[in-house]
């Protein structure tokens, strides 16, 4: 669904609260169409992201979804809501048969799937952390190295019953330093792919042409700027990133 579907600035009926989240999350519609509903006044931001810009930075990742054209964001934008101004987006019901991310006993990965990592969970079993390998969801994690999230973990990755996966919560990305804290680290170092390179240069091409005027009302400009640079690099290196001291990541906890 595109904006021009939907009445954007429509009567924005309430439902209830998503519990537990850490900033006010709130489920409505909009003549019938479901969305979900975050408040600025119920922004939580962390240390690393002081200025409260939370919902700005919802909005950008879907502007960079737009620009990768893949539909990795579902639909976001600002306006007034019951609680006063804040991010709407589309509401996308994931398929309850279907995980993108899990846990397995450690050391079985089955066919079709990526190793990120071993640990052990809250009963003290020894797991391993894993991920589909899909074409969808290497797009997402192309996406969150662009974007530099911060926080992607299983429970934000949505997958549909068709396919697809879409990515939410990406209040905490964009920041100016390397903060990547992904779960979808199972490609990392892999050389980007001719279709992927284009994407990216495809970004860097559009934050000149209007792309970046949009971003800088709600990022700030060394965030702007860092975003092409890291575009940059990525073309540079021709690849995904693996965690170094010159380029800070690490598999974030998966739930």
């Amino acid at each position: 669904m595109s904006a021009a579907d939907l009445p954007l600035d429509g009567d924005l009926e309430l439902h209830g609260r998503i519990m537990p989240a850490s900033n006010a999350t709130f489920l409505g519609t909009i003549d019938e169409v479901s969305v979900v509903y975050k408040p600025i006044a119920g922004e939580r931001p962390l240390w690393d992201f002081p200025d409260g810009n939370l919902a700005g930075r919802e909005v950008s990742a879907y502007l960079v979804s737009e620009v990768f054209g893949c539909d990795v964001v579902p639909l976001t934008w600002l306006r007034d809501g019951p609680h006063g101004p804040g991010m709407v987006q589309l509401w996308k019901e994931p398929d309850e048969e279907q995980e993108a991310v899990t846990l397995v006993e450690e050391g079985q990965v089955p066919e079709g799937w990526r190793h990120v990592f071993d640990g052990i969970d809250g009963r003290d079993v020894a797991v391993s952390l894993i991920h589909e390998d899909s074409t969808a969801l290497r797009r997402m994690a192309l996406f969150d190295v662009v974007v530099n999230n911060a926080d992607r973990k299983g429970g934000h990755v949505l997958a549909m019953s068709d396919g697809h996966r879409y990515g939410v919560d990406h209040g905490i990305a964009f920041h100016h330093e390397h903060k990547l804290r992904t779960v979808l680290w199972g490609w990392q170092g892999e050389p980007l792919s001719d279709e992927e390179a284009e994407t990216v240069r495809r970004v860097r091409a559009a934050i000149s042409n209007g792309l970046g005027d949009r971003l800088s009302q709600h990022l700030t400009d060394l965030e702007v700027d860092a975003l092409d640079r890291r575009c940059r690099r990525l073309l540079d290196a021709g690849a995904l990133p693996t965690s170094s001291g010159d380029w800070p990541a690490i598999p974030w906890p998966p739930f």
